[in-house]
């Protein structure tokens, strides 16, 4: 039976790892897992690999993550037996550190290397940073198959200089099921508003888009769910946008998040583009981010949950036609949407999706193009 190991860094969620634990009776399926892992993993029915990364050995917080950049963040040689017994090696993205080093231990321990690639912007070189730059060049050249989550991302790859027969479209996907479990509708209208406590999601402009409501008699609930490093600061916003009282900021379980969706009226994605990553305070911002895929996007369509998007990056293609986009930053043509949309029904109303599109998202899906991918380079 192929060994598949896969490599997520300190960014092994069990949300995007689900539709693996669907393979076991094709492939050994393990997971990398490191003491720094940022996600609880303990509802992956996966094997876990324990390894240790140079983060793993410094200090908690920013500056031990500032410290592993400069150190160069690898895996250390406890992973050298996983590594040595991987058939294929599944890692993520061309920037990632990951990646690079699966890369480099390619040659030495001769597995095949499929690569997950979200990133939807050509970066190239000139938009990235230093060891950027260095991990791209590594993992273009020793990638066998390369697995774009949406068309988008394969346009950026194509450009990025990677041969079309190298590159396969697969999207991700969730537990359908698990997500179109029905809810007791809310008493009053609740809006959802996901994703990591960061600028770039755009929580802020909920809030603003919420506080012009108020001002109308409209004072639904918003909930944030998420955790980041503007958590502090968004609970402040919303007090001084008047909103203490109705506004609930903090993260789920991810097993959690079903009764979530199916509690709310809406979810709201309101992703910004961003320019990040300086290797210090003085230094110019070289990359650049959109809105990739968006998980919660299908989660929302498998609760009937209405959606509200801006259309940032590739979230009209993965919600193909449905939906209702806005703007990046453009709060108030939001407020005007939710007013005349999941707010003029009842809390917690329904919407359709198409099944076609459902059945695409779905982890069962997923692993058959994973097994598809595996196959093809095994």
């Amino acid at each position: 039976m192929p060994r598949i190991l896969i490599a997520r860094g300190q960014q092994v969620t069990p949300w995007e790892l689900a539709p693996w634990s669907y393979l076991p009776d094709r492939y050994e399926v393990s997971y990398l897992l490191t003491d720094s892992n940022e996600y609880a993993t303990d509802s992956l029915p996966l094997t876990p690999v324990h390894v240790t990364s140079v983060r793993d050995r410094l200090p908690k917080g920013g500056l031990g993550s500032v410290m592993a950049k400069g150190l160069r963040e690898r895996y250390l040689g406890n992973a050298d037996k996983a590594f040595a017994r991987a058939d294929i090696l599944h890692a993520e993205e061309l920037s990632y550190w990951f990646s690079a080093d699966a890369a480099r231990r390619k040659a030495r321990d001769d597995y095949k290397l499929v690569l997950t690639v979200w990133e939807t912007l050509p970066l190239m070189k000139a938009l990235r940073n230093r060891p950027a730059r260095r991990n791209r060049d590594e993992v273009l050249q020793a990638t066998d198959l390369f697995l774009p989550a949406t068309a988008r991302a394969r346009d950026a790859l194509l450009l990025e200089g990677v041969d079309e027969h190298r590159i396969e479209l697969c999207p991700p996907g969730i537990d359908v099921e698990r997500f179109a479990q029905p809810h007791p509708a809310p008493d009053e209208h609740v809006i959802l508003s996901p994703g990591r406590l960061v600028w770039e999601k755009g929580h802020q402009d909920v809030l603003r888009a919420v506080a012009r409501l108020a001002r109308e008699g409209l004072r639904p609930r918003v909930r944030l769910v998420g955790r980041g490093p503007e958590e502090a600061r968004l609970r402040r916003y919303a007090e001084d946008l008047g909103l203490g009282d109705r506004v609930e900021v903090g993260a789920l379980a991810y097993e959690e998040m079903p009764a979530a969706f199916g509690k709310a009226s809406c979810m709201v994605l309101a992703s910004l583009p961003s320019a990040s990553t300086q290797l210090h305070l003085l230094d110019v911002p070289r990359t650049f981010w959109e809105e990739q895929f968006g998980m919660v996007l299908a989660e929302s369509m498998a609760s009937g949950l209405d959606i509200l998007a801006t259309d940032s990056g590739a979230i009209p293609e993965v919600l193909d036609g449905n939906g209702t986009l806005f703007a990046s930053g453009d709060w108030p043509s939001l407020a005007d949407r939710l007013r005349e949309g999941p707010l003029a029904r009842e809390p917690g109303a329904r919407v359709n999706y198409p099944q076609e599109l459902l059945d695409r998202y779905s982890v069962t899906a997923m692993a058959e193009r994973l097994a598809s991918a595996y196959d093809r380079v095994a």
